[in-house]
């Protein structure tokens, strides 16, 4: 079968970073292949970057395991699949002034480094419809985490008639297809959250636990790696650096410690792909060694690190795992 994408990594790819990435890549192949189990975790704007384009296949050949990500993340994915021709790219962005931002946000455009979300399409739309599915569970007395109520009005094909991209290229729907579970800490700091925010304040959403959010994933977490590593290793791939990363990570000292379940097996593979340079007192450019202080990772435990752009990096991995 032909690999034209992997077989060019393979052979151009031999030291530094490019080397790194090759190891990292490997590694996740090594794991899978060992029966282990991957998380995989989004910062940024990873979303926005389309990121789906890649990221969709791996969860649909069963690559992908558990996601963790950003609030932006997560409704980032979908304001792409339902508004996509109305963004704006701004390819001279670094040469803006505060009167040509301003003249941005008179049209009501988000901008994200190059790219500009547009609010009515994305936003707005979306909002209607979260907006329902709120208040739905808010008068029948139900909880559900963000990630549950985006899977509810992904599949009730709502959406569908907006739909402006590939649906194969989204990743949140092929999320909601294999029923990936999604853990969203600090969902509050997100468009979404800040709209729950707002129909709280209203009194449209009753009761503000509606929406479950950061312990309660955190507890939900512990659950899951208990769980699934008493017969699987679970990995880590982590796409930048913030409390995506962070959040997740710390399921394992966690049980150890404050749990004290000491036969919790650590992550069983970490990669993380960062341009935060290695540095003092901070978590993106601390090296995975720094984690074994932690209780986060193992001596043994396979650690890679690629310093570089994930928007470049993190697509030819995942081609790399898929053997394209």
């Amino acid at each position: 079968m032909s690999a034209p994408i992997k077989d060019f990594i393979t052979h151009h790819y031999r030291h530094f970073n490019a080397a790194a990435l090759i190891d990292g890549a490997q590694g996740y192949c090594d794991h899978l292949a060992s029966g282990g189990k991957m998380m995989v975790t989004l910062a940024g704007a990873m979303s926005t970057a389309e990121l789906g384009l890649s990221l969709a296949e791996m969860i649909r050949q069963d690559k992908v395991h558990l996601i963790c990500c950003t609030g932006a993340n997560l409704e980032e994915d979908v304001f792409n699949l339902v508004a996509h021709d109305y963004y704006v790219r701004v390819p001279n962005y670094r040469d803006l002034s505060p009167a040509d931002e301003q003249k941005l946000l008179d049209r009501h455009l988000n901008r994200v480094t190059d790219t500009c979300i547009p609010e009515e399409e994305a936003m707005r739309r979306m909002e209607r419809a979260m907006l329902e599915v709120w208040m739905n569970a808010d008068q029948k007395n139900e909880q559900y985490f963000p990630h549950e109520f985006i899977y509810q009005v992904l599949r009730s094909g709502k959406y569908e008639e907006y739909y402006q991209i590939d649906p194969r290229n989204s990743w949140m729907l092929a999320a909601a297809e294999k029923n990936i579970p999604i853990v969203v800490p600090g969902w509050e700091d997100s468009t979404l959250g800040n709209m729950y925010a707002a129909a709280v304040i209203r009194g449209d959403v009753k009761n503000v636990h509606t929406v479950r959010t950061g312990i309660e994933y955190m507890t939900w977490l512990a659950d899951f790696y208990t769980e699934i590593t008493a017969d699987s290793s679970l990995g880590m791939f982590q796409i930048g650096g913030g409390i995506a990363g962070d959040f997740p990570i710390c399921v394992v000292p966690m049980l150890h410690q404050d749990l004290e379940r000491d036969s919790i097996p650590l992550w069983g593979y970490f990669c993380q792909i960062s341009d935060s340079t290695t540095s003092y007192g901070s978590y993106s450019g601390a090296v995975p060694n720094e984690k074994i202080t932690w209780g986060k990772l193992g001596v043994d435990t396979p650690k890679f690190i690629v310093e570089s752009d994930a928007t470049i990096v993190a697509p030819l991995m995942f081609a790399y795992i898929l053997g394209w």
